[in-house]
Order: C-alpha cells, then structure tokens, then sequence
C-alpha cells in the first residue's frame, strides 16, 4: 500500500500534498492532542483561520495561522465540513480564507473534521444525543437489576443521585436526537429506538418544548423502568389536540391501561365508538344509518374538543364554529352512541370510552 502511495504522488501532486495532509493528521491523532492544539495546527497548516464549533456544548475556537486565538469578527467561511460522531452531526469545523478555497481545503477539513470528532470521544463525554440501544434498553428494562441498570446510567452519562426522566416518542419526520435536543436544551439528554418506540432519557423535560407534529408520554415514576411503563402508556393517551401527555396529569385515567384490551372492547359505550370510527361509508352506502355513521366518524375532532372544553360554547371557540353547529353534531354523536352527551354522566362516559379507543387504537 506504502509502495502504491509512493508511486501515485509521482504520478499527481495533488495525490501527494492530500497524503502528505493525511499523514499530517494521522501523526496529531496518534499524539492525543486536544481542540485548541488542532486548531492550531490546522491553521498553520492553511494558513489562514481554522475554526471548531460544538453544538452540544456551544464551544467555539478560531485560531490564526500564527497559532494565536484569531480576535475580530469571523470572515465568511471558505470550506466546512460537518464533524460526526455516532452518526450524529455535533458540530462543524471550517476555514477563513480570503479568495477562493484552496485545492486542498477538502482535504484539511475531512481530516480535521475526523481528527476533532476522534478527541471529543477521548476526552468527552461526547455530547451526543443518540446513544447505544442496548444501554437505554438495559436502563428501561424492568427484568434489569440495580447495579446493571445504575452502570448503564453511568455509562451514558448520566449522574447518580437525581432521577432520569423518561419519555415515549413518535416523531415520523424530526430526527429523535433534534427532539431531545430541544425539549432537554443544556442538559444532559440520550435517546434510542426500541421497538419502534423512540426513547429520551433526560435529567429534565419541558413537555412545552416538544415540536409540532411530535407525540409524546412521560413518565412520572423515579425508578426508569416504571417511568417507561408510565410513559408509553401516557403516548398511547395523546390525540391531535392533545399531543403530549404527562403520566402524571392522567390520575384514575390511568386504570383504564390495566383493564385487558378484550374487556374494554366489550364495553358498550367504547364498542359503539369503535363502530363510529371504523363504520364503513362509501358514497354507495345510502341508508340512514350509514349517513349518520358517516358524519359521526368525521366529527369526532368534534366529539374530542367537547370532552376537552367541557361545553358546548368553549368547544365551538376551540373549533372556531358556531355554537348551534357544535351542539347539532354532538346530537349526531350522541345518537349514535346511545349517550346523552349534554349530562355530566354523558359527558364522563364519552370521555372515558375516548381515552380506552385510543388506548385500543395503539
């Protein structure tokens, strides 16, 4: 290999400066040097600034070709490169240079890029988010023992004494490691996909911070295994309107997970919902009942914002329609759960045979 190399920098002398740099970059490594000391070298490399910038962290280094710390404001970038650990993207390294990009920047950059990424995992903890599923696995587990699960946290960052904090994630378009990062901002945060499920181990979470189109649950208990448990039951509790749910907020809501998924379809009441969700109603189906059936299942964004609100008037702010419209299409619901919807009673049976379709729906 040694032989091929030496005979292609003959051949082209761009082969030979890009091995020159990669040899270069390859000796720094083997020293064991840190950011600062990369920078440095990177820059006297250039000749001109090299930068460093982790996000996790929020650290930033500039460095001139004289090896001093570069003062004034940053020029444009000439050349970047991503730097990537465990998949993640953490943060960026470039060049300064005034006029066009060298014809080896490409090379500089690749290699300072894989040289910062191999020196944040020596001297980290990397500030990653995404983490090995088999210690977030061995952290929820409820069959782990102690020791094996307090090595886990260990492992992955986490300090002994305050809980983690655990939540159940769906999140078809951002990737699971943005959202950590932003309902965990400046603290530590790992997250990992477990049978489909995403998972965020935190030290806090701010359910206020989960990005549109995001569904979550979190759990409440201290042990990670029961708030697993806690939080994929909140996740299975979330709607369209309600899209974080905190296993704390659920209260005797929460009993309804415990009952087996045969008993809660017998139940008259979520059996008739079911009916409603599920009932077919194609354009060659013309009967009274299928009509009914028909508009109960498109109206039941409805049937959740009245259960949400409470009344008639609150439901119809929320779904910015008119009052009589609202009460006209609960009458429809009603009628086709056999409930009367306008009574208290009504009301908490529509709600709890809500909250079991959607636990059935999961």
């Amino acid at each position: 290999m040694e032989a091929l190399a030496v005979r292609l920098s003959g051949l082209d002398p761009y082969v030979d400066g890009a091995l020159r740099i990669v040899a270069f970059y390859d000796t720094l490594m083997r020293s064991r040097v840190d950011l600062p000391a990369l920078a440095r070298a990177s820059a006297g490399l250039a000749e001109c600034v090299a930068g460093v910038g982790l996000r996790g962290t929020g650290r930033t280094i500039r460095v001139g070709p004289d090896g001093r710390e570069a003062s004034g404001p940053a020029e444009p970038a000439s050349g970047t490169a991503p730097v990537v650990l465990d998949e993640e993207e953490i943060g960026t390294v470039w060049l300064e240079r005034a006029g066009p990009a060298g014809p080896l920047d490409e090379v500089v950059l690749d290699r300072l890029a894989l040289a910062v990424a191999g020196a944040v995992e020596r001297y980290g903890p990397a500030r990653t988010t995404m983490a090995d599923p088999a210690l977030v696995e061995l952290v929820i587990s409820a069959g782990a023992d102690e020791a094996a699960r307090a090595r886990a946290l260990r492992l992955l960052g986490f300090a002994a004494g305050p809980p983690v904090r655990v939540a159940a994630v769906r999140s078809p378009r951002l990737p699971l490691d943005q959202v950590g990062a932003v309902v965990s901002s400046g603290r530590p945060v790992k997250a990992a996909r477990i049978g489909g499920v995403g998972v965020l181990l935190a030290s806090a979470v701010d359910r206020a911070l989960f990005p549109a189109g995001v569904r979550a649950g979190i759990g409440a208990a201290d042990r990670p295994d029961l708030a697993w448990r806690e939080a994929r039951t909140a996740l299975r509790l979330t709607c369209a309107r309600e899209p974080v749910v905190d296993h704390a907020e659920l209260g005797a809501l929460a009993l309804l997970a415990e009952v087996p998924r045969e008993v809660l379809r017998g139940n008259p009441d979520v059996a008739a919902l079911l009916r409603v969700a599920g009932a077919p109603g194609g354009p060659e189906e013309q009967t009274p009942q299928a009509q009914v059936a028909r508009e109960a299942r498109e109206m039941l964004d409805t049937l959740e914002a009245y259960c949400a609100a409470g009344s008639l008037r609150r439901a119809a702010d929320v779904l910015h329609l008119h009052h009589s419209s609202v009460a006209r299409r609960i009458d429809l619901i009603g009628k086709a759960l056999s409930v009367d919807l306008t009574t208290p009673t009504g009301l908490t049976r529509a709600r709890l045979a809500l909250a079991a379709w959607r636990l059935l729906g999961d």
